[in-house]
């Protein structure tokens, strides 16, 4: 096995790469390397990135890696990661997957005081380097993921099925409602500027600019390939709710719902989402709908099936600076 290679440069590590870790060539949107490369350029432009790269005959396993201080380390993930993971580009089997990760850990151990690795849904290969290398780690839930599983069930049986209160909700808002509602696959001047006015008048907190250039990055990247949905919901031509989504593998990812908190009343958010969920389904059709982190209790009404998301924290013994820290992360972890 090589030394593991440590990258300090997006550049750097697309080179390395060769197209690996690209969407023709990685499904999974939080694994590819545009996502890191635009997270870590607008969301944490003034955190140095640690990319770590370890490899075994013709296998090789990456850890994406932000180091808000020079013995700290964290997943290079936010709010918008519906999952970070150790990655293995090369599909090597479980015996290597583990090979590798423990010389990641042990290459860690070196220079590193501590890590925190969130959002996980496999923790135990990660947890097992850890351990084995000399690190106090420990283990913790930290909410979930919601997905549908479509399960090749046309919309109209999927929405037979979901609970009274909504669809009775739908067919009352429905009735006469005056919301336009479309579904836009291209990006445009306009329509982004739609998307930020709604935001604008969201129940949800102001988008900070850094995330909204990060979203407007994302929206434009996946409208040039097509799998961009942006929802809206208009009245009289002025848009009230919008909804960000993206199609791509058979999988749509729900990013980001907003709406003007004027209109609670007409339900235009849930009338949007009602056609977005059809139009994935019944035209796109997807395999999977996936609604990101965070337990909202709305998505319960949606979605059929929660995935626990974990939280590792590591310490290294030898730094007694960790002690403390270690101490109160154990203590938190048994009382939940």
């Amino acid at each position: 096995m090589r030394s593991p290679r440590e990258y300090h440069s997006i550049d750097d590590v697309r080179q390395a790469l060769a197209g690996r870790l690209d969407r023709a060539r990685e499904a999974a949107l939080f694994d590819r390397i545009d996502w890191f490369d635009a997270l870590h350029r607008h969301c944490f432009p003034g955190t140095s990135i640690r990319i770590l790269q370890v490899q075994q005959d013709a296998q090789d396993a990456w850890l994406f890696l932000l180091s808000p201080t020079p013995r700290r380390v964290s997943a290079l993930a936010n709010w918008y990661s519906f999952s970070w993971a150790p990655l293995f580009p090369g599909a090597p089997d479980a015996a290597t997957r583990q090979s590798l990760l423990d010389a990641l850990a042990r290459h860690l151990l070196k220079g590193c005081g501590q890590i925190d690795l969130y959002p996980l849904e496999e923790t135990a290969p990660m947890m097992a380097a850890l351990r084995r290398a000399g690190w106090f780690a420990v283990e913790r839930p930290m909410g979930g993921r919601y997905i549908l599983p479509v399960a090749g069930r046309s919309f109209a049986d999927y929405w037979a099925t979901r609970p009274g209160q909504l669809r009775s909700l739908l067919r009352r808002k429905g009735r006469n409602s005056p919301y336009a509602l479309s579904i836009e696959k291209q990006l445009t001047d306009d329509l982004w500027r739609d998307y930020v006015d709604v935001h604008a008048r969201s129940w949800k907190q102001p988008e900070p600019d850094a995330g909204l250039a990060f979203l407007h990055d994302l929206a434009r990247r996946e409208s040039d390939v097509g799998t961009l949905r942006l929802g809206f919901a208009r009245l009289e031509g002025r848009p009230v709710a919008t909804q960000f989504w993206t199609v791509d593998g058979g999988v749509a990812l729900i990013h980001k719902l907003s709406h003007d908190r004027a209109h609670d009343a007409g339900s235009p958010g849930t009338l949007l989402s009602h056609a977005m969920f059809a139009h994935a389904i019944d035209t796109d059709r997807v395999e999977t709908i996936d609604y990101g982190t965070g337990d909202n209790g709305y998505k319960t009404d949606w979605m059929e099936r929660r995935i626990p998301l974990h939280r590792i924290d590591a310490f290294n013994p030898r730094y007694a600076s960790a002690w403390l820290p270690a101490a109160r992360t154990a203590i938190s972890a048994l009382v939940g």
